[in-house]
């Protein structure tokens, strides 16, 4: 490689450099603005929340459960949120390598289950493989609102009111931490222990809410309208979470690229020196010989 190679390939590297760090600098910015959305979100379902458990103490949900899935065909749906672009590091390959492990162990038939997709990556995935996607949302923002989220949300209630499947889990990637995120299944419906008990819903637990609870007007209103809020807060909620995850592998993504550019320049760097210095040593060299011939 000559010294005009090395130089082009120094100078292509640095713009990238600057690139991938001013890319880090935008997703980290993007990170500590939807973390703070999470923690509304957090106060409200938790709350939400402590109205359903006084409910279910009541075995109010018994009942709502019992006469809300009559007509259901069996089916198990899997609404698998990946990201609808790259460089996010392997946040996508983490999610449907997770989703498709817990598919494979709870409905390994086919014919049993259906999928929903949030996200391009995960769309296209599950397409190209023939697998029944009879849902996909692509475009969701970087900081989404509850109200963009909400056409997501009444689609997936829709088809499991419908009866086009009797259960739900969301597969995401849940945010741990910049450097963490977890795979996580969740059942969201229908609406029972399992699905109270767990995701990431508050920190409120069974045992701290007391059985007795006063019902105004009636039974029938309160139910109507809790427990639709309390769907769509686990729905958004999750795509909240995927969201987080996804901005903090995009961020630490970015950052080991700018590392690893600045890594290539330094190598780039000593390769350019040394080549320079052993060009100028092959001048001198040739330039004394020069001289030696004419004294000859």
């Amino acid at each position: 490689m000559s010294l005009n190679d090395v130089k082009h390939r120094i100078q292509s590297t640095k713009k990238t450099h600057q690139i991938t760090t001013a890319m880090e600098m935008v997703q980290t910015a993007k990170l500590t603005q939807i973390q703070k959305h999470s923690v509304n979100y957090d106060e409200y379902v938790s709350r939400v929340k402590a109205v359903v458990l006084h409910l279910a103490k009541t075995h109010l949900l018994d009942n709502f459960n019992s006469s809300s899935k009559s007509n259901s065909k069996g089916k198990t749906a899997y609404l698998v949120i990946t990201s609808d672009r790259g460089m996010v590091g392997s946040y996508n390959s983490n999610v449907i390598r997770g989703a498709n492990e817990f598919i494979q162990e709870h409905t390994p038939n086919t014919d049993d289950y259906l999928l929903l997709a949030v996200g391009g990556n995960g769309a296209d995935f599950y397409k190209k493989r023939g697998a029944n996607v009879a849902y996909e949302y692509r475009g969701v923002s970087d900081i989404p609102t509850f109200r963009e989220v909400k056409e997501i949300v009444d689609t997936v209630t829709s088809m499991y009111n419908d009866g086009v499947f009797s259960e739900l889990y969301v597969c995401y990637s849940h945010f741990v931490n910049r450097m963490t995120s977890n795979f996580r299944a969740e059942k969201m419906l229908p609406l029972d222990d399992e699905t109270i008990n767990t995701g990431k819903s508050g920190d409120v637990k069974a045992s701290e809410i007391g059985p007795t609870y006063d019902v105004e007007p009636d039974e029938g209103s309160v139910l109507r309208v809790v427990i639709p809020q309390y769907t769509e807060g686990l729905i958004f909620g999750a795509i909240l979470d995927a969201k987080t995850s996804e901005h903090a592998s995009s961020s630490t993504a970015m950052s080991a690229a700018s590392d690893n550019a600045e890594d290539l320049i330094g190598k780039l760097q000593l390769q350019y020196n040394r080549a320079r210095q052993a060009a100028i040593t092959t001048e001198i060299t040739e330039i004394t010989g020069g001289q030696e011939a004419l004294k000859h």
